[in-house]
């Protein structure tokens, strides 16, 4: 179920993209300006709007950390913020000094892609904030781009149809011609999922058109074989051009948005309709899932952000974790975790533990450093909150592995006695004789 909670209806004109972080939402428009709210309440950071382009802002998106923002214009640049007090670090300019349609970084943050109307695209290196490589498509305008969970690889779309992969040299490795009216967005699942044949581990990708179609495909990332890509199935929920996707965090749903003006979520391993919503008066230009929330955002043309709320039916709902005595900690698969989770009151890390496949045995193993430094948890007090648990969590596991002595409980209750003592017993003569014979 998708519960509509919050509509936002700041901008003056078009809302052309939104992006989650962690804990805040971006939304950017026509009207040229960046606005960046808290998840908490839904209320603007206290620096937004964002203001430093001088034309359309087409495109936002945040580094995988959160503490930075990219924004891309008609003005021919992307500009890099801190989101932290919203001051601008860089203004990135397009070396050919076309519109910027798209931008994204790169899944450790190492780069930033820019693509723009004349079909140019341009790899920053975000250490140095300077061009690193830049190339460009063979036809029409750059409009849609995705990096590899790995971040060795990343595909672009462009108006004339094609998606075109290139490795973090810049090099072209594939292109392939995915819709006829031209292509509009495409996004890769961060989740990998098994061909059943083979055993090979793929990466979902979705790419959606001008066709009116969504096309979800199979990639194969091979350092030594580069890219193969295969067709999976076409999603035809729309009647008309499809101008969003994106995948849910844990690659179970796929959401679209379209010129029809509805918002379609689709469950990915099926390709079935699980939610319609048709609440926007104008088209559907931008959808978005948050990291590690049940939450959906959906912008339009109508000027406004829609904010929807689901009920996943995740091991949170409903599922509890077996007794230790029964299933050891070590033994909890992802989804015991998740129950886990849940229960003490974590349910947000839900996502970030299963996307890094989190049972039981590494659960019982994560430190101070791999919650930083692997997992990205940047708040101390999060951090904390969760090393305490796991630590209840190995006491716990400590208590029950411990196999006591029979002789040690009570015979009567069980339980360990402390204490204990000996009592002694005085029998009488018949006593005596009675077991003797």
């Amino acid at each position: 179920m998708a519960t509509l909670i919050h509509t936002l209806a700041d901008h003056s004109d078009d809302v052309n993209y939104c992006a989650f972080s962690s804990s805040c939402l971006a939304t950017c428009s026509l009207d040229k300006t960046i606005r960046v709210y808290s998840l908490n309440n839904f209320t603007e950071l206290p620096y937004s709007p964002l203001k430093g382009h001088t034309y359309a802002v087409h495109c936002c998106c945040f580094s995988p950390s959160g503490h930075v923002l990219a924004s891309c214009s008609t003005d021919g640049t992307t500009v890099v913020w801190d989101t932290r007090n919203g001051r601008m670090l860089a203004v990135l300019e397009q070396p050919s000094g076309s519109p910027v349609r798209v931008c994204r970084f790169s899944p450790e943050s190492t780069y930033l892609v820019s693509g723009a109307a004349d079909g140019s695209v341009v790899l920053w290196n975000m250490q140095s904030l300077k061009l690193y490589r830049s190339g460009n498509v063979k036809d029409g305008s750059l409009v849609a781009c995705a990096f590899s969970p790995n971040g060795n690889f990343f595909v672009t779309g462009s108006s004339c149809g094609d998606l075109t992969f290139w490795d973090d040299k810049m090099r072209c490795l594939y292109n392939e011609k995915a819709h006829d009216l031209g292509v509009t967005c495409c996004d890769i699942s961060s989740q990998p999922i098994s061909d059943g044949e083979h055993g090979c581990r793929y990466f979902q990708m979705a790419s959606c058109g001008q066709d009116n179609q969504i096309k979800l495909w199979l990639i194969l990332f091979a350092d030594f074989l580069g890219v193969e890509l295969k067709y999976k199935c076409t999603l035809n929920g729309h009647s008309a051009p499809v101008l969003a996707c994106a995948f849910s965090y844990d690659g179970q749903m796929l959401v679209s948005g379209s010129v029809d003006k509805c918002v379609i979520i689709y469950e990915t391993s099926t390709g079935n309709t699980l939610h319609t919503l048709s609440q926007h008066t104008r088209y559907v230009t931008t959808c978005a899932f948050a990291p590690y929330s049940p939450l959906l955002a959906t912008g339009s043309m109508d000027k406004t952000v829609n904010i929807w709320q689901f009920d996943l039916k995740q091991p949170c709902a409903g599922k509890t974790v077996e007794n230790e005595s029964k299933v050891t900690v070590e033994d909890w698969s992802e989804d015991d975790v998740s129950a886990w989770l849940c229960a003490q009151d974590l349910a947000d890390f839900v996502g970030l533990f299963k996307m890094n496949n989190i049972d039981g045995k590494e659960l019982l193993n994560l430190t101070k450093e791999s919650l930083t430094n692997e997992l990205k948890i940047e708040s101390l007090g999060l951090r904390s909150k969760v090393l305490q648990k796991i630590e209840e969590l190995r006491m716990t596991t400590i208590s029950v592995s411990v196999t006591i002595p029979d002789e040690f409980l009570c015979p009567i209750t069980r339980e360990l006695m402390k204490d204990p003592v000996i009592a002694a017993v005085k029998l009488c003569s018949c006593d005596l004789q009675q077991l003797h014979n």
